[in-house]
């Protein structure tokens, strides 16, 4: 992003940009969370760089048993009720699942019970040889579309414990050779299950204006019937 780019979306000049960017002149904090929301910045990444200029974290971070989240997670537990008969999840930024619907099971049929010990881990859980890699028919390009992402993840807001996590699943995908036709890793997922095979799309849903570290860290996805044999066996 070029000075002029980044001034004009924090609503300020290039050349303030500039003396801020050289050191000869400090930014107020209105400006660092001016800065931080233009780069589009986690909130965990915005308040480090208000420590690093000298001001108290802006947002805060708690935990997820605090009597303070309840109405959050009341309001989830309604959302994910509503995907029934869809399976649903709701994961943190390392994907620990913290909340799932009834339908969840449905995806976890023969995964080792070592994995569906807490804290689960959903990327774990899908990728793992122990877990449903051996029941995901597309594995190798539906491997690639979670391992992707995670990548893509961990480059835009770099930390040790995500890298580590991408490093770990990449290790379970197998090499895929890509064709003249190949239109990327977004895939639909299609799981054999005791009721039958099912080919699922994937959604993604975040809290674009939670001012908490940890609410805005959330994620729910939900596994959707990508055609209409899946819709009538996941409502059967």
């Amino acid at each position: 992003m070029s000075q002029l780019e980044l001034a004009v979306r924090a609503g300020t000049t290039q050349r303030h940009v500039s003396f801020m960017e050289s050191g000869r002149s400090a930014p107020g904090r209105a400006m660092v969370v001016r800065l931080a929301e233009s780069l589009e910045l986690p909130l965990r990444d915005r308040n480090d760089l208000l420590l690093t200029a000298g001001f108290a974290p802006a947002y805060p971070r708690t935990p997820l048993d605090d009597p303070a989240l309840e109405p959050v997670l009341s309001v989830l537990d309604h959302v994910l009720a509503g995907y029934i008969p869809f399976p649903a999840i709701v994961v943190n930024r390392y994907g620990e699942i913290v909340a799932h619907n009834k339908a969840f099971p449905l995806l976890t049929e023969g995964v080792a019970a070592r994995l569906l010990e807490p804290p689960l881990n959903a990327y774990r859980i899908a990728l793992h040889p122990q877990g449903m890699a051996p029941r995901v028919r597309n594995f190798g390009a539906w491997a690639r579309h979670v391992t992707e992402r995670l990548h893509q993840e961990a480059v835009r807001n770099p930390d040790p414990r995500l890298a580590e996590l991408a490093a770990e699943l990449a290790g379970y995908v197998p090499e895929v050779e890509l064709t003249d036709d190949h239109l990327g890793f977004a895939v639909p997922l299609e799981l054999v299950t005791e009721r039958g095979d099912l080919r699922l799309m994937t959604t993604v849903t975040t809290f674009a204006t939670a001012v908490d570290v940890t609410v805005a860290e959330l994620k729910l996805e939900a596994f959707l019937p990508a055609d209409a044999h899946t819709a009538d066996l996941l409502h059967r």
